[in-house]
């Protein structure tokens, strides 16, 4: 198909990959002038009415995700009676690719991998839209290290027309489903979270879980196997961090994170909680480069000579006692001054008071005659 225009608008380029659904292409989008990939799906799912009719729901939820750890949809139709979607170019590589190239992980590269990829989904999740098929070759990852999840929704529509079949089409890959999804049950959004917690346990490990030659022997082991820990691949690794993955791949969905966002809070959390303990060291260690104690312990005569005021902090001045002194020895001087002026006031008022005394007595007393007298006219002695 190489060299083909898609309803006279997208010319087919290169061949980027083929899987068991559906082939990608990278194209130009000749009437906006910019490069894109294209995922044609096969004829076989393309002429079933009833994943058609899912196709176009699905697509529909996934074109309206706009989030930067998401790959965005810009269209989708058919051609030629083959279903197509049109996605923006992310240049790079799948995650797996990269596991393949380099093999696990330091959890210091991994963890903000993983976090982005919870970001995307957990975005979806409150969306409603479930993605079904998360996997490290659903997850592109561009030279700066920016991780975007694609293929939202596909998984979910190909089941509609193959119940209960397990495989890597249907309900995801065998390798990263989880235990509900390899007994058949429909994915919620804890079952993207233990697909996570797989490609966490891929990263930091190399190896996914588990392994086997059969789809269904790999069902089996998702419902009913424990993994090796963490520690069993990489003795140095966190305790806190095995925690998290064991916790991510438990069996019973209501033993889990619920979303994908409450798994990528915990990683984020956990991916701070080393830090405070360098921290107090380094706040320690503060304090002597903020003063400069140590340039005057170690040659005083160069402190002096950069900054002079700086040769009062070791003298005796700066102790509390010749500081405080004369600021108590000023109150004893004003305490006479107004004691002087207190007992001036007091004298006054004394005169003054002592004045006015004796003026009421010689006034009560020479009104006393007066009143007798006129007493004694009123009321003559008989």
């Amino acid at each position: 198909m190489t060299g083909a225009l898609l309803n006279d608008r997208y010319q087919l380029e290169e061949r980027l990959g083929s899987g068991g659904m559906a082939d990608v292409f990278r194209a130009r989008d000749v009437v906006l002038d910019r490069s894109v990939a294209i995922k044609v799906l096969r004829k076989e799912y393309s002429t079933n009415e009833k994943f058609q009719q899912q196709f176009w729901l699905e697509a529909r939820s996934a074109a309206n995700l706009s989030h930067p750890n998401i790959v965005t949809v810009h269209d989708f139709g058919s051609a030629d009676e083959l279903l197509y979607i049109v996605m923006e170019n992310i240049p790079g590589k799948d995650l797996k690719q990269l596991i393949r190239e380099r093999g696990r992980y330091p959890f210091e590269q991994g963890i903000p991998l993983v976090i982005q990829a919870c970001a995307g989904v957990g975005y979806a999740h409150r969306a409603g839209l479930v993605h079904c098929d998360i996997k490290p070759h659903n997850m592109l990852v561009t030279k700066d290290n920016r991780l975007k999840v694609t293929d939202f929704g596909i998984a979910r529509a190909l089941s509609t027309i193959k119940p209960g079949e397990r495989n890597d089409v249907v309900w995801g890959s065998p390798l990263y489903f989880a235990p509900e999804q390899a007994a058949g049950e429909a994915p919620t959004p804890a079952s993207d979270v233990y697909s996570l917690g797989v490609v966490l346990y891929e990263l930091l490990t190399g190896t996914p879980p588990f392994t086997a030659s059969t789809a269904d022997e790999l069902a089996r082991l998702h419902i009913s196997a424990r993994p090796l820990p963490v520690s069993e691949y990489v003795p140095d690794i966190p305790s806190a961090l095995e925690e998290i993955v064991m916790k991510v791949l438990s069996k019973e969905p209501a033993a889990r994170y619920r979303t994908a966002d409450q798994l990528g809070r915990v990683l984020q959390r956990f991916g701070t909680t080393p830090d405070p303990q360098p921290e107090p060291q380094v706040a320690q260690q503060h304090p002597p480069q903020t003063n400069s104690t140590p340039v005057i312990t170690i040659n005083p005569e160069i402190a002096e000579r950069l900054n002079p005021s700086s040769r009062p902090r070791p003298t005796p001045e700066y102790a509390p006692q010749p500081v405080y002194q004369p600021q108590y020895a000023p109150p004893p001087k004003p305490e006479p001054a107004p004691a002087q002026q207190a007992e001036s006031y007091v004298e006054e008022i004394d005169w003054v008071s002592i004045g006015l005394g004796l003026m009421a007595v010689l006034a009560v007393g020479g009104l006393v005659p007066f009143w007798l007298m006129v007493y004694l006219s009123y009321f003559p002695p008989k």
